[in-house]
C-alpha cells in the first residue's frame, strides 16, 4: 500500500484525541500557530488536556480559544504573562487556581521537548537553580556548580504549523516558522502537521527539515490563519 499521510478534514487530523491529552503547539513570536487545528480542537472539546506552548498568551495564537472554553487543566510554558496592563483570561484562571502552570525558563522548556524526542528521560542544568521555579527539583552538584534535575516532556498530540509537505509527511518550513515544532514531533505519539501546501511528488531532500517519520498526519490549509 502507497504511503500517503495527507488528511482531508481537521476531524481526520484529529481522531484519536482524548480528554486529558497532553498536547504540543509550535509557535513563537509570530510565526508557526497551528491555527487551524487550534481552534479545530476547541471544536472537538477534549478536556483536561495539559497545554505544552511557549506563550500561554500570545495574541496571535488561538490557544487562548481552548483555555477559554475551560478544556484546558494545565499550561506547561515559558511565558505567561499577557502583553497589556489587563490580565488575560488565562491569568485571571491562575489567579483563581482554576489552572494550573508550570513556567520554565525558554532553554529549559526547548530541551525537556527535546530530550523526549530523543528517549532522554531526564538530565541537569544550572539553569533555575535557587530561584522558585525549581523549589522541588532534584539537585546535584558537577564540579563547582550545583544544577536541577529536570524531566523530559513527551506529548500524546503534537499541533505544528510547517509551509509545505509531501504525501510521505516530509516538512519544510518557512524561516522562523519551524521553531518548537521539530522538537515536538518528535516528542509527541502523535504528530500532525498543517502546511499552506501537501504535494503529491516529494520533497527535494535538501528541502526536508523534518523527515516523514516523525509525522503521522498532514493536512493542507492555505495561508497562515
Amino acid at each position: 500500500m502507497a504511503i500517503d499521510k495527507r488528511v482531508r478534514t481537521t476531524a481526520e487530523a484529529l481522531e484519536g484525541v482524548r480528554d486529558g491529552s497532553v498536547v504540543m503547539i509550535s509557535g513563537f513570536g509570530g510565526a508557526g500557530f497551528a491555527n487551524i487545528l487550534i481552534r479545530a480542537l476547541a471544536e472537538h472539546a477534549p478536556r483536561d488536556l495539559t497545554l505544552v506552548v511557549n506563550s500561554a498568551t500570545h495574541r496571535l495564537s488561538r490557544t487562548h480559544e481552548l483555555i477559554e472554553a475551560g478544556l484546558v487543566r494545565k499550561v506547561i510554558c515559558s511565558a505567561a504573562r499577557g502583553p497589556g496592563r489587563e490580565l488575560s483570561i488565562f491569568e485571571q484562571l491562575w489567579k483563581e487556581r482554576r489552572i494550573e502552570l508550570e513556567c520554565l525558563p525558554q532553554g529549559t522548556f526547548s530541551e525537556r521537548i527535546r530530550a523526549g524526542g530523543a528517549g532522554i528521560p531526564a538530565f541537569y542544568t544550572p539553569v533555575g537553580f535557587g530561584t522558585e521555579l525549581t523549589k522541588d527539583r532534584e539537585v546535584r552538584r558537577f564540579g563547582d556548580r550545583d544544577c536541577v534535575m529536570e524531566e523530559a516532556i513527551v506529548g500524546d498530540v503534537a499541533l505544528v504549523r510547517a509551509d509545505t509537505a509531501d504525501r510521505f509527511g516530509n516538512l519544510a518550513f518557512r524561516y522562523a516558522q519551524a521553531n518548537f515544532g521539530p522538537a515536538m514531533l518528535a516528542a509527541s505519539k502523535l504528530a500532525v502537521a498543517e502546511v499552506r501546501r501537501a504535494q503529491e511528488a516529494p520533497l527535494p531532500y535538501t528541502a526536508i527539515q523534518v523527515p516523514g517519520s516523525f509525522v503521522d498526519r498532514v493536512l493542507a490549509v492555505g495561508e497562515p490563519a
